[in-house]
């Protein structure tokens, strides 16, 4: 980057430049001073004037006052460096992998039984666990200076992938996830605790926990998920829940017809979700079907921001010192042609 750093001192280059036309060109020089001439009743001391041609001196010195205007004009090249400094946030989501999380939560608008297997033939139709996986795949990339970590859960919590900033890796293990896989029960406390475990290890100034369920507790640990939510208070984590389910929802199960769509009632203890939430100043959210699915992970991706430090740094090369040193250079041989090669009478 380079500029200068008064570029108004630059106007004077239009009369210097002039000036120095006219005088090399237009100007006329005084000539020989005659002490008499021929006819010198008329014209005694008669001085004569001529244009002489410019010398290498003259214009050595008109090129270094050129210079000397430019030099004013301080021009400059600058590298400018950002200095980022940054305070990450790790984050632990902690994923529902019960058999449940294979149903379908179906859009309001799809009214007939044809609408609904139209929907899933064509692709456009996901499970549960399918839509929190492009969600949370979305949220990562979203997030690329954050540590985060997975564990998946059903009667106990299993830890995929610890708090990392290898993304891919974190994304590997999150596509591979499939429900069921780990049980069919649905155990909170234990998948909490830990979280809780990973990130009390953590230095980073904000630690969160993501839960997302759509299921009961139904399996007894040492703490209840409660407890274990104070418990997180204690160790300075916020938790945010999310309740996976809507009305509309629907399950894929065999029948003497064939695999056919049945309805399903969605249950999960939203009460204590909320008080999970609450208890370490977080917040609850209800996914109902994809679209909201994304405008929760949407809206927890602006609540947890990364703090950064960006200084601005510049590092400047001035011209100014070596054009001012070509400048005199020019003078002092200018002076040097004028008293020697260029010497004239008188």
């Amino acid at each position: 980057m380079s500029y200068f750093a008064y570029p108004w001192m630059l106007a004077a280059l239009i009369p210097a430049v002039a000036g120095i036309i006219y005088f090399l060109f237009f100007k006329k020089h005084p000539g020989v001073v005659l002490p008499f001439w021929p006819d010198s009743q008329t014209t005694s001391q008669r001085r004569f004037f001529r244009r002489t041609r410019p010398g290498i001196s003259h214009l050595l010195i008109s090129l270094a006052m050129l210079l000397l205007i430019v030099a004013l004009a301080r021009p400059r090249s600058g590298n400018e460096k950002f200095l980022f400094r940054q305070q990450g946030i790790d984050i632990v989501m902690v994923l529902d992998l019960s058999g449940s999380m294979q149903t379908f939560d179906v859009p309001q608008e799809v009214r007939t039984y044809r609408e609904l297997v139209d929907l899933y033939q064509s692709g456009r139709l996901k499970n549960r666990l399918d839509i929190a996986k492009n969600e949370l795949n979305k949220f990562i990339d979203q997030r690329p200076n954050d540590r985060i970590g997975l564990i998946g859960f059903a009667e106990y919590g299993y830890n995929f992938a610890p708090p990392t900033l290898d993304h891919e890796m974190l994304k590997n293990s999150l596509d591979m996830l499939e429900p069921g896989i780990i049980g069919d029960g649905t155990g909170i406390a234990s998948p909490m605790a830990s979280a809780i475990r990973r990130l009390d290890n953590s230095q980073a100034p904000r630690r969160v926990m993501v839960l997302f369920t759509d299921g009961v507790n139904n399996i007894a640990h040492r703490l209840t998920p409660l407890e274990t939510a104070k418990l997180a208070k204690e160790k300075n984590i916020v938790i945010y829940t999310v309740g996976i389910g809507g009305g509309n929802s629907f399950a894929l199960q065999d029948s003497i017809l064939g695999r056919r769509f049945e309805p399903i009632q969605s249950s999960f203890d939203e009460q204590l979700l909320k008080d999970i939430a609450e208890a370490t100043n977080g917040k609850y959210f209800r996914a109902a079907d994809a679209n909201a699915m994304n405008s929760v992970m949407n809206e927890i991706n602006q609540l947890e921001k990364t703090n950064f430090e960006q200084p601005r740094h510049i590092e400047y090369y001035e011209y100014a010192p070596l054009l001012g040193m070509i400048a005199m250079l020019l003078v002092l041989v200018a002076v040097w042609l004028e008293n020697t090669l260029e010497r004239t009478v008188p």
